[in-house]
């Protein structure tokens, strides 16, 4: 991924309870300067306090973000990471059972302290994300957008502007729903996550297949897949400052950086958005 142009990495503890980061560490062991390197904080299961939000290899995981627990979270991120610094840090999931100020607080004398350059807050609401801005120590949140999830358009993206907050998305292709390789025939095993997925409906499939229909010609166009195009799409739209794409093999690794390089023209951007527009209505999300 780094040598096919890729200069974020986006990892958490909560993937693979602490695996992906140990991955992600090894990774880029040798070439840590050529990486801008995102992890987060909340999700944990050293304690239990919080919030619960679900079991993971035995284990209940719950939202948490008290001082204590953040100060914790960091060393063994740093650690698997086999870093000292983290540029961009981010709360995972919001933990109603504290204060704001007090996650804010443990994360700005991390910053001061140079254990991380940014913070950041993922999956917040507008009172979340209002109270974040509040404490005047917000750079960034990381939220779920797609041409299928765009409701941060008139939420979320409007305070984020307004207060220079950057904006990564994640879930471009939307579990693959937007790749043009998952069709209304297809059929999902019991074990899969997309089975029985409202959003991965056969209605809502064939929705997406007369959109894909639109895609096409603008991905032949740029010798450019389907996925390529969305992805760059998605990078264009106002507000967004990165599109975060997850990756199964190195191959779509590449892929998806090439899709950073691809400029869709303000004639294609619109005939796609026209056609989410008139193709996508009732889309089940």
């Amino acid at each position: 991924s780094i040598d096919a142009g890729i200069s974020l990495i986006d990892t958490a503890p909560a993937y693979g309870m602490g695996l992906a980061e140990t991955i992600v560490g090894k990774a880029i062991a040798g070439r840590r300067d050529k990486v801008v390197l995102v992890t987060k904080c909340g999700l944990v299961w050293h304690v239990n306090e919080g919030a619960y939000f679900f079991h993971q290899d035995g284990k209940p995981v719950h939202r948490y973000l008290g001082a204590a627990s953040i100060r914790y979270e960091v060393e063994e991120s740093l650690k698997r990471l086999g870093t000292d610094y983290i540029d961009h840090y981010i709360t995972h999931w919001q933990d109603a059972t504290t204060p704001i100020a007090e996650t804010v607080g443990a994360l700005v004398r991390l910053k001061e302290e140079g254990k991380i350059r940014s913070i950041g807050a993922s999956n917040v609401s507008q009172a979340d994300l209002e109270a974040y801005i509040a404490t005047g120590a917000l750079d960034a949140i990381q939220e779920e957008y797609s041409m299928v999830k765009r409701d941060i358009e008139t939420t979320l993206l409007p305070v984020c502007r307004e207060n220079a907050v950057s904006v990564l998305s994640y879930s471009s292709l939307a579990l693959g729903l937007l790749s043009g390789k998952v069709g209304p025939e297809r059929v999902f095993a019991e074990d899969d996550q997309r089975h029985g997925n409202p959003r991965f409906s056969q209605a809502n499939r064939e929705k997406i297949a007369r959109l894909i229909g639109v895609l096409k010609p603008v991905a032949a166009a740029h010798s450019a897949s389907v996925a390529q195009v969305v992805i760059a799409w998605t990078i264009a739209q106002p507000g967004i400052t990165f599109s975060l794409c997850g990756a199964r093999d190195p191959a779509q690794a590449v892929e998806n950086a090439a899709a950073a390089r691809l400029r869709l023209t303000e004639s294609e951007l619109a005939l796609i958005s026209t056609g989410i527009a008139e193709h996508l209505v009732g889309l089940n999300t």
